[in-house]
């Protein structure tokens, strides 16, 4: 609120210098991208889950690290597809790859040696003239360094990695050390978002995911990754809080019983977990309604692809 006088706009915080690029971040399911991306952005942007192939649509994490605003691409898992979904979700990462000013290629350094998908992934940025850089994540579950330094020196002999990073997304061991690296590296030129922005996913969108992610967590053992989550409608109050519909839609009335457990309890609990991490995040009161749906053929639905960002006739 101003007195009616004019007011001079203050000017943004970018420095004399900047630089600005976009980094994507691909690797093999459940390699740590989302856990690394929001380690990275300093807050949650990408939903993280046990279940391999959580992310389904390239999530774009902002954060500025001293003259550089750096711009994530956090794209699904890169695996050999079977389904539609999967040949959507496959092509979206690649997209990602292939806009982005450098490449991080992230690899389970916990897991025995390199999986297909990881030699895939390589191969392919081969083929495509690309030089990537090398992150080992999940250092803090490798007992001995010897093997980081063995896994390390098999996937550098092929020349496509110009570094190598080792850090722990969930500790944050390297992570500092890594962003720095990245603000050097990227292009010079003006930021592209205002400095206090974290992500360009639609808050709908960004809300839907929240859910799908405590959903995930609580019945990761009994309910198939396909489920998903959708924001039917985002209602604003006169006293700041907001009213915000979703429906969850499963495949089959088995998986429906599943979500809402005896009595409701499970759907009331996955409720509750969702609504304290977005009252935290809208930092406001919200009314989050649930609903449970039942559509057998949303995989096959060209709507639904269009929700997350998808490629439904390219999938």
């Amino acid at each position: 609120m101003t007195d009616g006088t004019d007011v001079e706009e203050m000017p943004g915080r970018e420095p004399e210098h900047p630089r600005c690029g976009f980094v994507a971040l691909v690797g093999a399911p459940n390699a740590g991208k989302s856990t690394l991306l929001n380690a990275l952005i300093g807050a949650k942007v990408s939903i993280v889950s046990p279940k391999v192939q959580t992310t389904r649509t390239r999530v774009l994490g902002i954060t500025i690290a001293d003259d550089s605003q750096l711009l994530f691409v956090d794209t699904p898992g890169i695996f050999k597809p079977k389904r539609r979904l999967d040949r959507a979700m496959v092509a979206a990462a690649w997209q990602g790859a292939g806009d982005a000013d450098l490449i991080g290629v992230l690899v389970d350094a916990s897991r025995r040696g390199v999986d297909d998908d990881t030699r895939g992934i390589i191969e392919r940025l081969k083929e495509e003239g690309r030089n990537a850089i090398l992150v080992l994540n999940k250092i803090d579950l490798v007992r001995q360094r010897e093997s980081l330094l063995t896994l390390a020196e098999e996937l550098n002999r092929d020349g496509l990695f110009t570094d190598t990073f080792m850090v722990s997304a969930t500790t944050g061991d390297g992570v500092d050390d890594l962003r720095a690296f990245l603000a050097g590296r990227v292009p010079e030129g003006p930021w592209l978002y205002p400095e206090d922005q974290i992500s360009d996913m639609p808050m709908r969108l960004l809300a839907a995911e929240l859910t799908r992610e405590k959903l995930f967590l609580q019945l990761h053992q009994e309910l198939p990754y396909s489920a998903t989550v959708e924001t039917e409608s985002w209602e604003e109050f006169q006293d700041g809080s907001v009213k915000i519909s979703q429906v969850i839609f499963v495949q089959r009335e088995s998986q429906k019983a599943i979500v809402l457990g005896k009595g409701g309890q499970r759907i009331k609990q996955i409720g509750q977990a969702a609504r304290s991490e977005l009252e935290a995040m809208l930092e406001r009161r919200v009314h989050l309604m649930l609903f449970v749906k039942v559509r057998e053929n949303w995989l096959d639905d060209p709507e639904r692809y269009g929700v997350w960002g998808l490629d439904f006739g390219g999938a």
